[in-house]
């Protein structure tokens, strides 16, 4: 499966982006989904993630509440829109999917095989 991310961009603080992550060469419809962050010298920090049918969601403690994450698996798409955006959201948003693990290492970027590329998210204070 190749993932492209897109929608990110130079924002406000306080602002709002809509991201999304496109699949192809496999339907995502039988997998969960995942977004992690990560700012230049930092570690990939989970964000988000939704289960195979979007009836579960789990998000990072830092976005909770601003962030909300959602899928389209007609469109073999999912969504990550963020509200109330901070300076510290800069980094750069990956999603990514085939988690190797259950619902409780959804957190953990090392149990999740395949990534897109990322998109950049810039927040000016």
């Amino acid at each position: 499966v190749q993932l492209q991310a897109s929608g990110g961009g130079l924002v406000q603080a306080g602002g709002s982006l809509r991201l999304s992550c496109a699949a192809s060469g496999r339907s995502i419809r039988f997998t969960d989904m995942g977004w992690f962050r990560q700012a230049p010298g930092k570690e990939r920090e989970f964000v988000a993630a939704i289960s195979l049918n979007g009836v579960t969601t789990y998000y990072g403690d830092s976005v909770k509440g601003r962030f909300t994450v959602s899928r389209d698996n007609a469109r073999n798409t999912v969504y990550l829109q963020m509200n109330s955006l901070k300076a510290e959201d800069t980094a750069r948003y990956y999603c990514a999917t085939d988690n190797a693990g259950m619902r409780s290492t959804w957190s953990r970027p090392d149990f999740w095989r395949s990534w897109g590329q990322g998109t950049l998210v810039t927040v000016s204070s």
